[in-house]
């Protein structure tokens, strides 16, 4: 008989929920086009439920060429009315029009740094914090880190990038390991 791993407790709602939370929740991520992917889905769920854009992560990617960052940056207004009308995404002006300048701003701090990569790990020293949560309640919705990322990409140009959403795009790209100690995927556990 096969024993059911024990998970965090937010994500035991759906198969597609426990995917992410299995495979990529708390990964280290350093590749810049997955970096901006997390960043792009961060600031459209800025509001919503994180299962609200996991259901439409397909979409998004097949309506934002892949998370192609130079092409993001490119888009024309034709492109932005057509993104507008794309039912299979959040369709908030703002936000798809953040995802442009955001794109831009991502491709400069590339040009600063080397990488986005090196430029958000820089933060952590290149490592991520390993965080002994008891429970789901002991998580929480920012830190002065996430103050800090955020206040300095605002002043980059970033847009719908405050420190909630910085906080859990540090936890979606492995920045911080927030895993409940009972969890399986729990820094002790590994």
């Amino acid at each position: 008989m096969k024993t059911q791993r024990k998970r965090c407790s937010w994500c035991t709602s759906s198969e597609l929920y426990q995917k992410y939370h299995d495979e990529e929740w708390g990964v280290p991520v350093y590749d810049d086009k997955t970096l901006f992917e997390f960043l792009i889905l961060e600031t459209f769920q800025a509001g919503l439920s994180w299962i609200t854009i996991l259901n439409k992560r397909e979409n998004f990617r097949a309506a934002f060429d892949a998370f192609d960052y130079i092409k993001i940056a490119n888009y024309t207004e034709p492109k932005i009315q057509d993104l507008l009308q794309d039912p299979g995404i959040i369709r908030n002006q703002l936000k798809i029009r953040s995802a442009v300048s955001n794109a831009i701003s991502f491709i400069k701090i590339q040009e600063e740094f080397g990488s986005f990569s090196k430029y958000i790990w820089d933060f952590v020293d290149g490592k991520p914090i390993i965080n002994n949560r008891k429970n789901i309640s002991e998580v929480q919705a920012t830190t002065p880190l996430s103050d800090a990322i955020s206040k300095d990409l605002k002043k980059r140009g970033f847009k719908f990038v405050g420190s909630t959403v910085i906080y859990a795009h540090m936890q979606a790209t492995g920045m911080v390991n927030d895993h409940t100690e009972d969890c399986w995927k729990a820094p002790q556990h590994q």
